[in-house]
């Protein structure tokens, strides 16, 4: 890929970056900067080179929401910032036209328009006349086949951002792990996980499957789950996946209704699972599966939390996050909800790297390429 440093001429130059801006956001309010700080050093040097810099990212994925939150987040760290309510059109032309060097612009959140997930080709040649050059640095959108992804990249000359560059070399730790190497993914659908699961089970001696993704394997295994949330995939490809010697899998939960709080959770084996009762987070049994495994690890690979943290089923993705850091395991962690619960527990910065990819971190451990990538080569 060609990188951002090798543009030599930017004074004047506007610069379209696909930036990572999707952060979460409660009542109106963002309430996880990761990301955000990740975007930061791209923005910066472009900005320092007096480009006119102008950000493109999304919020959500209904195309409802608004960027304004993020854009107010960052007037704080990025000087002459302003926003603009619209994405494409004569009056976001305009406005870059007006646009300094120097000045940064942030467009309205692209999800709103039409056309954005399907690649519409016109809605890229619109996005295409803002700008000079394109720049991706979202890299966690880099598995989409978008207009602002690969549509766009495909018409102007197009550079990866500093984000982008570290995400590669990051996760390139990850595609080519030292030995003993252990990857624990966890989430839901197995759908979307099977092709990094089979890629995992071929790379890594141990592969421990946790969160709504165990329950799928621990089905077909014949276990009874009670209101445990499954996805009902395809049980042949399942069965494929729970016959590998390498596969870990919780051997007890913590289980509660699932309206119910943290406190009237019980500690159950997984064979005995009660009725109406959902599996909400691992337990003690299966930390002491899994400590000699992360002990003896050089490379650990985390995607997805063991619990759900977000009603207060943190425990065992504490446990794990533990573990892993008194290791001396080259450590790489990803996912949305996994940054979230390590914001939450202090632990973030204490991994050896952070991916700012969900879903796009597994397609690039399950591929080794991703479209958003491709586009820039």
């Amino acid at each position: 890929m060609k990188g951002l440093r090798s543009l030599t001429q930017l004074t004047g130059k506007v610069v379209l970056v696909r930036a990572a801006l999707n952060v979460p956001i409660e009542q109106g309010k963002v309430t996880g900067t990761f990301r955000l700080q990740k975007a930061l050093p791209t923005i910066i040097y472009l900005q320092k080179k007096g480009a006119k810099v102008v950000l493109l990212g999304h919020i959500g994925d209904e195309g409802t929401e608004t960027l304004k939150p993020v854009y107010e987040v960052l007037t704080k760290a990025i000087p002459h910032l302003s926003f603009s309510d619209v994405t494409v059109g004569p009056e976001a032309r305009a406005r870059i036209h007006d646009m300094n060097n120097g000045d940064v612009l942030m467009l309205e959140n692209i999800r709103r328009m039409k056309g954005e997930k399907e690649n519409d080709h016109h809605l890229a040649e619109e996005l295409a006349k803002l700008a000079d050059v394109f720049v991706q640095d979202s890299f966690d959108v880099c598995h989409r086949r978008h207009a602002s992804v690969v549509g766009v990249a495909g018409l102007l000359p197009s550079y990866a951002g500093f984000l982008v560059e570290e995400e590669v070399a990051g996760l390139g730790k990850a595609l080519k792990p030292k030995s003993p190497a252990l990857a624990i993914i966890a989430g839901s659908k197995f759908s979307t996980k099977e092709p990094v699961l089979h890629a995992l089970l071929q790379g890594y001696e141990k592969v421990f499957v946790g969160g709504a993704l165990a329950n799928d394997l621990l089905q077909t295994e014949g276990f009874f789950l009670g209101d445990s949330l499954v996805s009902g995939g395809d049980h042949v490809a399942m069965k494929e996946i729970t016959a590998h010697k390498s596969l870990l899998l919780p051997t007890d939960a913590l289980v509660a209704p699932l309206t119910a709080p943290r406190a009237d959770a019980e500690l159950v084996s997984i064979a005995r699972i009660p009725e109406h009762m959902a599996v909400l987070d691992i337990g003690p049994s299966t930390m002491e599966l899994l400590a000699p495994h992360i002990k003896r690890a050089k490379t650990i690979v985390w995607n997805g939390t063991l619990g759900k943290y977000e009603t207060g089923f943190i425990d065992g993705t504490r446990e794990v996050a533990k573990a892993i850091l008194a290791s001396k395991a080259h450590a790489i962690v990803g996912g949305g909800d996994t940054v979230t619960a390590l914001d939450s527990l202090g632990l973030t910065s204490k991994f050896d790297f952070v991916s700012t990819g969900g879903g796009a971190m597994l397609d690039y451990l399950a591929y080794g390429a991703l479209p958003g990538l491709e586009v820039l080569r």
